[in-house]
């Protein structure tokens, strides 16, 4: 994401945002205006819808709720437009073409894609709008200095209220990707069409591939105190005693103090999941839960120390809350694991033992052990070793950055994926400089880019077939406009 402009731009569009629910409101109105056909069934796919909204008044006059297309039998308003242009300058968004053209135009396509999802019963869930709604503001909130007062001061809404105001865009952007991911599910390339596509383009158009590297790692993660994970145990017996007075909720104690990111915001709601996806023993304790009225006692996973609470079963599936406490690790057992591993890296660097030795046996990451200490991660085109810089976690990066091929690093401190403080060493084991790709050496990257342009060009068809089966209307002034899909004007 680009940095903001303004922040100017922030609370214009707040405004904006905080006339939408009006905006919203007359919506219906605006729709009851234009379809104001009695007994006449509305479908964006069918010629009918003609009939019905034929006679609707679009008035030329600019006011914030006016309705300047129709799209089936979705009205498109002028409020949405301004919206969209002052949620785009403030995240530096470039339209193409002219801004009042090109943004009706994307959001007309945008109902084109979601009335099409109605009718494949498409369907997303809370917790995948939650996500992505949690994330758009931690991006905010990153760009007004992180804090979470200035966002609400820029966007004159309380964070609550913002998450309410987006909920709806994020749910229908997510139904969108969906439906356009299942209209090219099907859609492949052989090795012929990438050997064509290719053939006689020009090397400066042939794609750039970035460095590559394959890196291999040992983990220890430090010793904690027993004072520690005490100290945190009874953190968690406290809160199960508060709920249990009736002094609070489990749901707000999870969101002042549960460590669990992606649960936390959601009052420690997770939403439905198999016994499988759990870690075993948070697993064990959460479907044995039958009362939501209790709380579960407290159970250690990977993740640390756990408080849960029952919400509802549902077949094999279950849904619960739960608190997340993790005990800190001290800087006295982390320079000591530190230590350690500096003088196994030093014996790596002697060649007493090799780094997939040593990892087979000492790393405390099961997943990098079982792989000879070989780090991988799933990529767009399945499980893959190598990684481009940006790909690793930070302090991994950085010290693989000032490294040469077979180069055994100094034991470092670095937050891992469980958001577990642990040490590590890491050895480069190759690197691939950047380059243009070659169908010898990059027949992945290059089918990547023949597959990413069939689909394009498969939804841009798509798009243009659907428009000449969905009636649309939209004000004169519209209609001199450069679209990018042909057919609109009729």
């Amino acid at each position: 994401m680009r940095k903001t402009k303004s922040t100017i731009f922030l609370a214009l569009a707040a405004a904006l945002l905080a006339t939408a629910a009006v905006a919203n409101a007359g919506r219906d109105n605006a729709k009851a205006t234009a379809f104001a056909a009695e007994g006449v069934e509305q479908n964006a796919a069918t010629a009918d819808s003609a009939a019905v909204v034929e006679d609707a008044p679009l008035p030329d006059n600019s006011v914030v709720d006016e309705v300047i297309w129709v799209v089936g039998d979705e009205p498109i308003l002028k409020s949405e437009v301004e919206i969209m242009r002052l949620q785009g300058e403030a995240e530096g968004v470039t339209w193409r073409g002219n801004p009042d053209c090109s943004i009706p135009e994307q959001i007309a396509v945008q109902k084109l894609f979601l009335h099409q999802a109605e009718i494949d019963s498409i369907q997303v869930s809370e917790a995948e709008i939650a996500q992505g709604i949690d994330m758009q503001i931690n991006h905010w909130i990153a760009q007004t200095g992180g804090s979470r007062e200035k966002l609400e001061e820029y966007k004159k809404m309380t964070i609550s209220q913002l998450r309410q105001s987006l909920h709806d865009d994020f749910k229908n952007n997510q139904l969108v990707q969906q439906m356009k991911q299942k209209l090219v599910e099907d859609i492949t390339v052989t090795p012929a069409d990438v050997r064509k596509y290719f053939r006689n383009m020009p090397e400066d158009s042939i794609p750039f591939v970035p460095t590559e590297v394959e890196v291999e790692i040992i983990t220890k993660q430090p010793k904690i105190s027993q004072e520690e994970i005490n100290r945190v145990k009874n953190e968690l017996r406290e809160y199960t005693d508060r709920v249990n007075k009736g002094e609070t909720s489990f749901a707000t104690l999870a969101r002042l103090y549960s460590e669990d990111p992606g649960s936390a915001r959601q009052g420690g709601e997770m939403d439905y999941i198999g016994r499988g996806m759990l870690d075993p023993a948070f697993a064990g304790v959460a479907f044995n839960l039958t009362d939501p009225k209790k709380i579960s006692k407290i159970v250690e996973s990977e993740y640390g120390f756990h408080i849960i609470q029952l919400i509802d079963k549902r077949g094999d599936k279950i849904k619960v809350r739960h608190i997340l406490r993790t005990p800190k690790v001290s800087s006295e057992a982390i320079d000591s694991t530190k230590v350690r591993l500096d003088s196994l890296a030093l014996d790596i660097r002697g060649g007493k033992y090799s780094f997939e030795e040593v990892a087979s046996y000492v790393s405390d990451d099961k997943d990098t052990r079982n792989n000879h200490g070989l780090m991988s991660f799933n990529s767009e085109d399945g499980r893959t070793s190598r990684f481009q810089m940006k790909d690793l976690p930070t302090e991994v990066a950085r010290q693989i950055e000032k490294m040469q091929v077979g180069d055994v690093s100094p034991a470092f401190r670095m937050v891992n994926e469980k958001n577990k403080t642990v040490c590590a060493i890491v050895k480069l084991k190759s690197r691939t400089d950047a380059h243009r790709a070659t169908i010898t050496e990059d027949y992945q990257v290059l089918k990547k880019v023949v597959l990413e342009k069939e689909r394009a060009d498969f939804l841009h068809n798509w798009v243009v077939n659907k428009i000449k089966n969905t009636y649309v209307r939209m004000n004169d002034r519209y209609k001199d406009c450069d679209f990018e899909y042909q057919g609109w004007v009729k």
